[in-house]
């Protein structure tokens, strides 16, 4: 039997945008001509699967549709969501639906992950879908690249045919993430492998009232153009809860599918402008470069209220102690050690490292080293110009 992809597409980005009223989820933001939420239905072209089941609210539906119209999507089906209620009652709202049958394999990803190697990711679930049964769940693990306090962890060990999860870490610090990495933790990636039966089964032990709930809210659904308009007043009496929370952390009976891919949620935009620093070959044409006294800069790509740079700064480089009125930065160092003024604190960033730029900050970044200095800057404000520019000093002469 074919795998049923679920894909949950209802978070609103918070993590990147603070005012979500004027921004798009992360899930739906143009990165360049891609979406996560496209390259998630890309990935799931492949022939093991069926057609998609995709949970959401009504203020994606439009934004979801068109996705699907571009990937060639012509079989799916919507579930509505008349609320929040966390990724409990989400996904097993999602399955309860007639169309899927009670033996069913599921595999739950979310909108807005970017996955590299594909084909190893579909293969490991092609190999240990044989070990599915009517109580256990797969979760899906990534081996960390860094000792991160943005994602949670687990433990497990090795079983017959597969590994079993023996502890759950919920986002440590990153003294306590360096030390659970060298106890071979992985990052819980929040995807899922399992069947219907073991939904059900799961539910009703450990979240039996919002099983109920859950139930009568499909069962009084109205359906129409391939979306299920789940029922409110029985959806709102299920708890509002995760996932991990509900099941993952009461049942005896985890596994993991542990995988060494580069994998990102592009929860922050670090690791958006890392993803650019990988793909700026794409990106830097002679157009999009302009020098400066101090080195140059090149426009890797502009986005709806965002624009990803990359800085190049020469030796002995400097740029003006400068602020802007109508943007903030993120910087990542991906060469060099830049000294940073940010107003009256001064520091010293090593590779990898990054930090924060408020709007009307005063700042400033020098290259007092031998070796240049690259930065990969993301811009987020409302006006993103050159001339948001107010110097207070500049060796080249520039202040005005």
């Amino acid at each position: 039997m074919k795998i049923r992809p679920v894909i949950l597409c209802g978070g609103s980005g918070t993590r990147l945008w603070s005012d979500q009223k004027h921004h798009q989820p992360k899930q739906f933001i143009d990165f360049g001509n891609w979406t996560l939420f496209g390259k998630t239905l890309e990935r799931i072209k492949n022939s093991i699967f069926d057609y998609p089941v995709i949970s959401t609210n009504k203020k994606y539906v439009n934004e979801i549709k068109k996705h699907l119209r571009l990937k060639s999507f012509k079989k799916y089906k919507i579930i509505l969501e008349p609320a929040k209620r966390n990724t409990a009652p989400a996904i097993l709202s999602s399955v309860l639906i007639k169309e899927i049958p009670e033996n069913q394999p599921l595999i739950f990803l979310t909108s807005d992950h970017l996955i590299e190697k594909t084909n190893l990711f579909n293969r490991s679930i092609k190999q240990h879908q044989k070990y599915l049964t009517d109580k256990n769940i797969f979760i899906f693990g990534i081996k960390p690249s860094n000792p991160s306090p943005e994602f949670g962890y687990f433990l497990s060990k090795r079983a017959i045919n597969k590994k079993k999860v023996i502890k759950f870490i919920e986002k440590p610090n990153l003294e306590k993430a360096k030390k659970i990495i060298k106890k071979n933790a992985y990052w819980n990636s929040g995807m899922f492998f399992l069947t219907k039966k073991s939904i059900i089964y799961n539910f009703k032990k450990y979240q039996n009232k919002s099983f109920n709930h859950c139930l009568n809210s499909v069962n009084k659904s109205k359906f129409k153009n391939n979306i299920y308009y789940l029922n409110k007043n029985d959806f709102l009496k299920c708890k509002s809860i995760s996932f991990d929370y509900a099941i993952l952390e009461k049942s005896k009976d985890i596994n993991a599918i542990n995988l060494n891919i580069s994998w990102s949620d592009l929860g922050s935009w670090k690791e958006i402008c890392k993803v650019y620093d990988k793909l700026k070959a794409k990106y830097q044409k002679k157009k999009n470069i302009f020098f400066r006294p101090w080195g140059r800069y090149t426009n890797l790509y502009e986005g709806k209220n965002f624009l990803i740079k990359e800085l190049y700064v020469k030796p002995k480089g400097v740029l003006s102690l400068q602020k802007h009125f109508h943007r903030s930065e993120h910087w990542v160092v991906t060469q060099g050690t830049p000294k940073i003024t940010l107003n009256k604190k001064k520091f010293i960033l090593k590779v990898n490292e990054t930090i924060f730029i408020p709007v009307k900050s005063i700042h400033r970044i020098e290259n007092p080293y031998k070796k240049p200095v690259k930065i990969i800057e993301a811009q987020l404000g409302s006006i993103l110009k050159e001339t948001d520019i107010v110097r207070y000093q500049d060796i080249y002469g520039r202040v005005k």
